[in-house]
């Protein structure tokens, strides 16, 4: 049986972000993936220049009115990620709502983008909308340490505290939390990031389990655009293929996104020529030269269960 995807996020002519970033990989794991571009770009705005249009509240009303109208508004999965207007924000909290009680089994699976290392890339006001309404909604979320700090109010210093955040953000709502990238130490040294898995499930007898995971992160020196976009959908479709087991979901996810960075990374510095920075351009993600690697990853990151 199909499954189908109900992607809000950015769309850009040239390059990789948003629903760019999302809908070929789902698309090569079988997924159906239906598209709404809460911004249309010419490309990302890492560049000098960009030029492009914004999709208002009302608009993304009408296009899901469109859809429904049309009685094609069953879906398994909503994919959303980067937001700077509330009214937009409210919008997509109306709509999963409306498709999770024609579906009470669909996953909202959420990038809550707020900010990083200490500050916000998103005005002040959409934090309670986060907090609020959009988290109590998502069954999946994907927030980098300064994210899940900001909405639960807590601090991460140590491993356990961020068991503890993460804890404090299941009785938010979401069953499932990766915190993407941290300031902990790496068991590995320096050259290592450290991320932080939790999934929690109900037995049959109504008890609960959490599994919880640590993966040791390579760093890598250059500023790509599209890769928290393409991990969500990642980390949605082989959370799909594994729903009770959190390990190897996350084991094939940092996969695929190690296999697409070390494929761009060659390829950008082999434009850019020897001792000269990449630029953004060339650092634009190789997907389609990662379709393989998409489809059927060679799992080169392995993820450590903590408990």
């Amino acid at each position: 049986m199909e499954c189908r995807v109900l992607s809000i996020q950015s769309h850009v002519v040239r390059g990789y972000v948003g629903n760019k970033s999302a809908s070929f990989p789902l698309q090569v794991l079988g997924f159906e993936v239906d598209s709404i571009n809460s911004v249309q770009f010419s490309n990302h705005t890492g560049y000098s220049h960009w030029r492009g249009q914004v999709l208002t509240a009302d608009e993304l009303h009408v296009l899901y009115e469109g859809i429904k109208l049309n009685n094609v508004h069953k879906y398994d999965y909503v994919l959303t990620g980067y937001t700077r207007d509330t009214s937009f924000l409210e919008m997509v909290v109306d709509i999963v709502q409306e498709l999770k009680r024609a579906n009470p089994k669909l996953v909202y699976v959420c990038d809550p983008v707020l900010g990083d290392h200490g500050s916000m890339y998103v005005p002040q006001n959409l934090y309670p909308v986060y907090k609020n309404k959009v988290v109590p909604v998502a069954d999946i979320i994907t927030p980098n340490q300064f994210e899940a700090e900001l909405l639960t109010g807590k601090t991460i210093t140590t491993e356990k505290d961020a068991v503890e955040v993460m804890d404090l953000l299941h009785a938010m709502g979401p069953d499932t939390v990766v915190i993407t990238s941290s300031d902990l130490p790496s068991r590995l040294g320096d050259r290592f990031l450290v991320s932080l898995g939790s999934q929690r499930h109900v037995r049959p007898d109504g008890s609960r389990k959490t599994q919880r995971v640590r993966i040791d992160v390579p760093k890598v020196d250059a500023v790509f655009v599209g890769t928290g976009d393409l991990f969500a959908a990642m980390l949605l479709a082989w959370t799909h293929h594994h729903p009770k087991d959190l390990k190897m979901a996350c084991d094939k996810t940092f996969s695929v996104m190690h296999h697409v960075i070390k494929r761009t990374i060659a390829y950008a510095h082999e434009l850019a020529g020897p001792g000269r920075r990449p630029s953004p351009p060339q650092l634009e993600l190789r997907m389609v030269q990662s379709k393989a690697d998409i489809e059927n990853p060679d799992v080169v990151m392995e993820a450590t269960i903590i408990s």
